[in-house]
């Protein structure tokens, strides 16, 4: 097994490694080796579960991940499927809780938009809620936002609904983990609560806990530089733990 661990980012729903695209520039210059990838599993599992289980067969090593969203749901997964290889988790804008019955049919009623062929009209509504107030007026930002989405298909959109409708629980083991946490949230997040991350900091008294100031869901595309900031420093902090 190799000493030196590989930082993984996971994209969140419906999203690719264009979220990424500010992230992985700006580790790039990072004064230690890091081999940095994005993956794509969730484009090819159904169950967030499933979507952790590939992951970590198709990284060798330790690991320290990144997710937004979606995406941290399957860091969270992953790290309690192989504690043991997880050196790090990055957690940006998800929920730890299983869905509720409230989402549950929210997402229900939206997949029945998406099979009747409406899902520009409730992705570019959606797009409102998505981006903080400040920067929901940037017409070319939602616009980019908009065709990531759209650009993985309907299916997928099912798909990622479905996978997150019925997430595991991750509030059961995340008080068992010992590695470095990094919490990031807008403050203005509407689609996950602030909340969902202070409850991921209070069950881990290790995580270190941010919210960006006039930011929402989309943290990595409205606040890039003060996303890069927190992930450098703490990923050189990190590094250090190892000397």
């Amino acid at each position: 097994m190799p000493s030196t661990p590989q930082l993984v980012f996971l994209p969140g729903l419906a999203c690719d490694a264009r979220i990424w695209q500010l992230q992985l520039a700006a580790v790039s210059d990072l004064p230690f080796p890091l081999k940095t990838s994005v993956s794509d599993a969730h484009t090819r599992h159904e169950r967030v579960e499933a979507m952790a289980t590939a992951v970590l067969a198709e990284h060798d090593g330790p690991l320290i991940l990144c997710g937004a969203s979606m995406g941290g749901m399957v860091a969270m997964e992953a790290a309690r499927q192989a504690p043991e290889r997880i050196v790090g988790l990055g957690l940006f804008g998800t929920n730890p809780r299983p869905e509720t019955p409230d989402m549950f049919r929210l997402r229900e009623s939206a997949i029945g938009m998406f099979e009747r062929g409406d899902a520009r009209e409730l992705i570019e509504f959606n797009a409102n809620f998505a981006f903080h107030p400040a920067q929901a007026s940037d017409k070319a930002l939602l616009r980019r936002y908009v065709e990531l989405v759209l650009d993985g298909g309907v299916e997928q959109l099912i798909r990622q609904n479905r996978a997150v409708m019925h997430r595991p629980d991750a509030r059961k083991h995340l008080p068992s983990l010992r590695c470095p946490v990094l919490v990031l949230c807008g403050d203005g997040d509407r689609l996950t609560a602030p909340d969902c991350s202070q409850e991921i900091a209070d069950l881990m008294p290790q995580a270190e806990l941010h919210f960006l100031p006039q930011c929402g869901h989309m943290l990595t595309m409205e606040k890039p530089a003060l996303v890069n900031a927190a992930l450098v420093d703490w990923l050189v902090r990190l590094d250090a733990l190892k000397r």
